[in-house]
């Protein structure tokens, strides 16, 4: 049985991290509660996506937080990372699984509600649903489904399932409201003036939430 926290899920970018860069963005999330870590960045080739990735991995050992690497089966092997998180457009499913093997953890983006019902729990562990809202950190996402669609995709997935998708501190309430696991974030985090207070304010939405 794995066991992860969809509860605060950052979504690494390195132009919006540019400032302080990734590894240090990520630290200082986790310090402010962070749960878990993905690694992506479309530009980089996979042995500076395995540079980047165990520099993460080195980072957050001890704390709790674990690191998924976006879309790179094979840099997600060779960092040893926790988990792959894969869209409908990547490697499939099958494939992805057999590369990883049974323990690490595979997460799936889903946009349609024949999506998530069509997730098979044997092989994916979580899905990553949205986008809830427009966001230009992922200028070809598909149409967002707001609160609503977000509710019907929770309910339809048979694994955990992350919202994601322009989501901020604003929305905690919204977005736990629907079911969902949690929130993935980006520019909620990276790139703000201190990634520790942005976390620690959203973890600590999240924890009244749950109160």
């Amino acid at each position: 049985m794995k066991t992860f926290d969809l509860s605060l899920y950052l979504v690494l970018d390195p132009e919006l991290c540019s400032d302080i860069g990734m590894i240090e963005t990520a630290r200082a999330a986790v310090a402010g509660g962070a749960t878990m870590v993905q690694l992506r960045d479309k530009g980089a080739d996979t042995a500076s996506l395995i540079e980047t990735g165990r520099a993460l991995k080195t980072m957050l050992a001890g704390s709790g937080a674990l690191l998924i690497v976006n879309d790179d089966v094979n840099a997600a092997v060779a960092i040893g990372a926790d988990g792959l998180h894969i869209g409908q457009d990547d490697i499939d499913v099958s494939t992805a699984r057999l590369m990883i093997g049974p323990d690490m953890i595979l997460g799936l983006s889903v946009e349609t509600e024949a999506l998530a019902a069509a997730i098979n729990p044997a092989l994916v562990d979580y899905a990553g649903a949205g986008p809830v809202f427009a966001t230009p950190t992922k200028p070809d996402h598909k149409q967002p489904i707001g609160y609503e669609g977000l509710a019907r995709l929770v309910a339809l997935a048979p694994v955990p399932t992350v919202a994601i998708g322009g989501l901020k501190a604003e929305h905690v309430e919204a977005v736990l409201g629907t079911g969902a696991g949690g929130l993935a974030v980006v520019s909620a985090i990276c790139g703000t003036a201190d990634p520790e207070t942005a976390a620690t304010r959203i973890c600590l939405d999240i924890k009244r939430f749950r109160l």
